[in-house]
């Protein structure tokens, strides 16, 4: 026999033993399948513990049920600030004058406050941003502040705050520390105020260092808390 023919003789015995060796299969370590609930390709040593379980079909019906599907629940649950303009209109509205231009009136912070309030940059083609953030509310804040004198003076007089029979709101009353009143609330509000905004704003003043400052104050948390998101 030649050397090839030798070769070919031993690399097919060789062949036929690695055969004999696996005619069984090892069925001691069964796999797992990784798409059941609860299972994982790793273990908690070596991957995120990640909660694989699913969620009950009568739990996923009562959440519907309760807040709508999320196409709806996502709208309900949203907040957007206003828009520049809108928020000059509820300046106005309530007594603000919104082209003051002395410094760190309501007015002059109202308006050279764009970039603060996330206004739109037409030149570089930027639409205005209508997200709250912090740079926003705060300034938007400044503003209410800045301005509670001028809607504590002007609430008596403007036609909104007035009743059917023409009767002037007022925001509060003579007493000693002064008390918040629902009718000058409900109207920079703009929907009729509850006792949660009256105890609000009575504590608002009674927590400042003056009665003044906390009429001022308790105007500013009014106006944010009604007007942070349109």
């Amino acid at each position: 026999m030649t050397r090839f023919g030798q070769t070919l003789t031993i690399l097919f015995g060789a062949s036929l033993g690695v055969a004999a060796c696996t005619d069984s299969i090892d069925t001691s370590n069964t796999p797992t399948d990784p798409s059941q609930s609860g299972s994982t390709t790793g273990s908690d040593t070596n991957t995120f513990d990640h909660d694989n379980n699913g969620i009950s079909v009568w739990d996923l019906i009562d959440r519907l049920t309760k807040e709508g599907p999320p196409s709806f629940s996502a709208q309900v649950h949203g907040c957007t600030k206003p828009h520049i303009t809108t928020l000059g209109h509820i300046l106005t509205s309530v007594g603000i004058n919104a082209a003051n231009a002395t410094a760190s009136s309501a007015g002059q912070l109202y308006t050279s406050g764009a970039a603060a309030l996330s206004g739109p940059n037409f030149g570089a083609r930027v639409k205005e941003g209508l997200a709250v953030t912090i740079s926003g509310a705060s300034r938007e804040f400044d503003i209410f502040a800045a301005g509670a004198q001028e809607i504590i003076t002007n609430v008596p007089n403007l036609a909104r705050c007035k009743d059917a029979s023409g009767a002037a709101a007022q925001l509060f009353d003579t007493s000693t520390p002064p008390k918040c009143q629902a009718s000058g609330l409900t109207c920079i509000l703009g929907v009729p105020a509850t006792q949660a905004h009256l105890d609000l704003c009575n504590l608002t003043i009674t927590r400042a260092s003056t009665p003044q400052i906390g009429q001022r104050m308790a105007v500013a948390v009014m106006m944010a808390a009604a007007y942070t998101c349109e």
